[in-house]
């Protein structure tokens, strides 16, 4: 079952502050606001993934699923991919902020880390989720500096969160994952048989 979009829990999320809130303001990062695309513009498919870092469902498809759509379609030219974030919580937001913090180049990689690893940052009290996802993000090449100006951003949260909305409403999207191949819509943790024969049949 993919994982339903709640928008009242958008209400509480710039409500319950940023990452880190109290702390002076350091040279600021340029963060990474919209689509962060991968591969061939000119690619015969296009595939769009929406997806939230505190989805099950989400971090199941990419544990199973994304090194070989990388290989076999992204890095061979035949699909031009676009992942747009989903927020259910703060937590999916930070981690977001995060990956969008290394910039575009470094952005999936650090993506695709919090997914592969999301039971271990999000299975840690509360308290403790922020450090976590900070810790992943420095173990991937980030600076204090860099996050501390990222986390610290309200008005970077609230861009993502309306970039987000924006993008969500004109694709219908209501749950995660959910997936747009060609302009066909897929929703859920689809079998890669499934979703490699939507691929082909651009091809």
């Amino acid at each position: 079952m993919p994982v339903s979009i709640d928008r009242r829990r958008l209400i509480g999320l710039l409500a319950a502050g940023p990452l880190v809130a109290s702390l002076p303001r350091p040279a600021r990062a340029e963060p990474v606001i919209g689509d962060v695309p991968l591969g061939n513009p000119d690619a015969p498919v296009t595939v769009i993934e929406y997806a939230s870092f505190t989805c099950p469902h989400c971090a199941a498809f990419h544990q199973a699923n994304w090194e070989r759509l990388k290989r076999e379609y992204i890095d061979t030219g035949k699909v031009y991919f676009i992942f747009r974030d989903v927020y259910f919580d703060r937590f999916g937001l930070w981690a977001s902020m995060a990956a969008r913090c290394a910039g575009p180049e470094a952005f999936h990689d650090l993506a695709a880390e919090y997914l592969y690893r999301q039971k271990e940052w999000t299975g840690v009290p509360e308290d403790q989720i922020g450090a976590a996802i900070m810790r992943i993000a420095r173990l991937n090449g980030l600076t204090r500096e860099q996050l501390e100006a990222c986390l610290s951003d309200q008005d970077y949260a609230r861009a993502l969160i309306e970039d987000y909305q924006k993008n969500a409403a004109a694709d219908g999207v209501t749950a995660t994952p959910t997936f747009i191949v060609n302009g066909e819509k897929v929703v859920g943790n689809v079998p890669w048989e499934e979703f490699s024969k939507l691929i082909e049949s651009g091809l």
